[in-house]
């Protein structure tokens, strides 16, 4: 019972060429998108970063307009 439980020890090295046997193997697997595909999805990503903190600068500002509105009125 003790056999079954003991663990092959590998060394450090046997490790280390496994492991970048393996990510060779993965990476020959890896379909990359091409330069064109890049560049539209990075100006979509852009453009909406831009346009939603447009959005939220605007909503902030109407929020902030409302809400000091309604102070003054229960102040004043």
């Amino acid at each position: 019972m003790a056999d079954e439980l003991e663990v092959k020890k590998e060394s450090f090295i046997e490790n280390t060429r496994q492991y970048l046997t393996d990510i060779r193997g993965e990476m020959k697997r890896v379909t990359w998108p091409s330069r064109q595909k890049v560049e539209s999805t990075t100006l979509v990503v852009v453009v909406s970063v831009f346009a939603f903190a447009a959005y939220f600068s605007i909503l902030d500002k109407v929020i902030q307009a409302t809400v000091v509105a309604g102070y003054d009125k229960l102040v004043k």
